[in-house]
């Protein structure tokens, strides 16, 4: 099976290409990357000489680029990860989560629906559901109701790709996942953002009282859920997936300065951002119901994994702050 991964030099999208790669040796992952500041090649070092990986440099919302790709590749099934995904940077400035988010998902959903691609699955997030009152929680049928520009640039994407499957039969199929942490995480969201700075020792900026529940899922198990939608399930579906621990922000930072041995003192309060969401809360009984899939790894495993891949990765970290590693995809492809 030939994947079309969008995305896949992200976060979460590495992680995916990382593991289908070492475990699914059936498959053949070409990723689409723009390559933008949380793109970096570097965490697919380890599959980059694989017959298996092919990487391309390139826009989602580049329409005739996108087209191009397909008509060559021909995939099987599109793993649609690239997006615009930090709230803070879509309040500061929303035109790039509506261009890549919306209407990137757009020349996809066009160039898939005109080469006949095998199966379409939008990776989205629980935040297109917004802020719930304890002790709700949201299941796929739940109204959407999202607070920030990045929110409803997803919220109307998933509103999107499943009109392609209404309308044109697009085999699509859309996930919305709770907050992701874990290895090679750019750090600007909350947990690696804390963990960097309490290791060099700098303010650890909360928002607000701290009081914000979220539900925390380790990067690995999304991406096996994300493989046993991907095999098992149904078009035109919609599929939860979440870590079952919801957890004040406050909470997390302080297992972070006891995971780093760092006082409670680093810990800081700033100005709340603008619309920002109380609470998150989804339930995934769907996705275990028809699939069979849980979470492996526990927020207690994970925590204290996440830390200490941090710590052992310093020079990593370094690059990523200094923007150094977009200089990896010239040293690396310059030649090739």
């Amino acid at each position: 099976m030939k994947l079309l991964v969008t995305g896949g030099a992200g976060f979460i999208g590495s992680a995916f290409v990382r593991l289908v790669l070492k475990e699914h040796p059936r498959f053949r992952v070409v990723n689409l990357d723009k390559l933008t500041y949380a793109g970096n090649l570097e965490n697919l070092a380890e599959v980059a000489e694989s017959p298996k990986y092919r990487f391309v440099k390139g826009d989602i919302a580049d329409g005739e680029a996108v087209e191009k790709l397909f008509a060559q590749e021909k995939p099987d099934a599109v793993v649609h990860f690239a997006a615009e995904s930090h709230v803070d940077r879509s309040i500061l400035s929303p035109e790039p989560v509506v261009r890549t988010n919306f209407h990137g998902t757009f020349c996809l959903l066009e160039a898939a629906r005109r080469n006949g691609a095998g199966r379409f699955l939008h990776v989205s997030t629980d935040e297109v559901y917004g802020s719930l009152e304890e002790p709700r929680e949201a299941d796929e049928n739940y109204p959407l109701n999202p607070s920030s520009p990045y929110s409803a640039s997803k919220a109307g994407s998933d509103l999107l790709a499943l009109s392609y499957h209404t309308t044109y039969k697009l085999p699509v199929t859309v996930t919305r996942a709770s907050n992701n942490y874990g290895p090679f995480q750019f750090p600007e969201k909350l947990i690696p953002l804390m963990i960097s700075n309490a290791l060099e020792n700098k303010p650890l900026p909360i928002y607000g009282d701290g009081r914000q529940v979220r539900d925390w899922l380790f990067v690995e198990d999304h991406c096996r859920a994300l493989l046993a939608v991907l095999e098992n399930g149904r078009s035109g579906q919609i599929y939860n997936i979440g870590g079952s621990l919801a957890l004040p922000n406050r909470e997390v930072v302080e297992r972070i300065l006891e995971a780093t041995d760092k006082p409670a003192t680093l810990m800081t309060t700033v100005t709340d951002r603008p619309g920002h969401d109380r609470r998150y809360a989804l339930s995934s009984a769907k996705l275990q119901r028809e699939t069979g899939w849980a979470p492996l790894v526990s927020f207690e495993e994970g925590l204290p994994l996440t830390v200490r891949w941090y710590r052992d990765n310093s020079d990593w970290v370094r690059r990523v702050k200094s923007g150094e590693y977009q200089q990896y995809y010239e040293r690396n492809y310059a030649n090739r």
